[in-house]
This record gives structure tokens, sequence and C-alpha cells, in this order.
């Protein structure tokens, strides 16, 4: 059964930062790119971020400078660092093995001005 864990959200100042963690089953780690996507009340879900199983990164032009994904393939586990977070960085954070139709339950990253 696959499964995706997603924590670390939270309440958070304007310029403050998280770190979002995401767990999942080894057969979803091995060999995949893994992406980080967030969904503000009343959008769309848009991508965040990805990292492909080499390690090469790609970012929304949003968060370019401020966040970092990562990975560590032997914990199964993708994080993002976020920092110098804004407003409207709030919203539902999600991992995904990207392509795939496969979702956590999300956690909630919320940036009060």
């Amino acid at each position: 059964q696959v499964q995706l864990v997603e924590s670390g959200g939270g309440l958070v100042q304007a310029g403050g930062s998280l770190r979002l963690s995401c767990a999942g089953s080894g057969l979803m780690f091995r060999g995949n790119t893994m992406a980080w996507y967030r969904q503000a009340p009343g959008k769309q879900r848009e991508l965040v971020a990805t990292i492909a199983n080499i390690g090469a990164t790609n970012y929304a032009e949003s968060v370019k400078g401020r966040f970092t994904i990562s990975r560590d393939n032997a914990k199964n586990t993708v994080y993002l660092q976020m920092n110098g977070l804004k407003p409207e960085d709030t919203g539902v954070y999600y991992c995904n093995p990207f392509g795939t139709g496969y979702w956590g339950q999300g956690t909630q990253v919320t940036v009060s001005s």
C-alpha cells in the first residue's frame, strides 16, 4: 500500500522558516523524481519544486532563492526547507512522486503578515 506522510507545517510570521518532511514507502522513492506541490484556498494546486533521484532540482519562480528541496533515499524522505516565508506561501503542501496520482494528506502552512 502506498503511503506518503507530510509533516512540519505550522503557523509562522512573515520572514520565518519551516522545514517540511515527507516520508513514503520505498517503492515510491526508488528511482522516482519527487515533487512538492501546494494549494492555497480557492486556488488550484501548483508545483513548487522537484528533485530527481540523482539530485537535480527545479523550482517555481515564486520560491527560487527561498526554498530548497532535498531528499534522503536511505530514509525514503524528501524535505522542503522554506526560508523567507511570505503570506502568499500559505496553503496545504503535498509531496508527490512526480507524474503519479499518489498523494498524502498534506501539511498546512500558514504565514501571517
